[in-house]
Formats: C-alpha cells, structure tokens, sequence
C-alpha cells in the first residue's frame, strides 16, 4: 500500500475505533468511508501500474515487429 494511502487507512481506523468506543455513530461512518476511499486509491494504483505495464509491453513488442519488416 502507497504511504499515503496507509496512513489514510490508519486514520480512518482510529477515527471508527475512537467513535466506536464513545459512541459517536458519525465518527465511527467517518472512519469507515476513510478506509473505503484508501482501498479504492490503492486499487487504482495498482491497476493503473498493470495498464502501464501492458502498455510498454505492447510498445516492445510493437517495436520488435518493426525491426523484423
């Protein structure tokens, strides 16, 4: 997980435990929505880094074609 994303996730994990115990509902959603929106951040990291990855292999083999006309 980015260093971002992980100390977004932590946050949000204090803020639901902190709610949890004092009973404040809204903290406890606040914290919830932190770590959904972290996941989703890491998740589009990591999917964006598999297209780059596909893409430059694609530049490559794309290139190796050329080379072979």
């Amino acid at each position: 997980m980015a260093e971002d994303t992980a100390a977004e996730d932590l946050k949000g994990r204090a803020k639901e435990a902190v709610g949890a115990v004092t009973g404040q509902d809204q903290w406890a959603r606040e914290g919830q929505e932190q770590q959904k929106k972290a996941d989703a951040e890491e998740t589009a990291r990591a999917k964006e880094a598999e297209a780059q990855k596909a893409r430059a292999e694609a530049d490559k083999k794309e290139a190796d074609q050329r080379k072979k006309q």
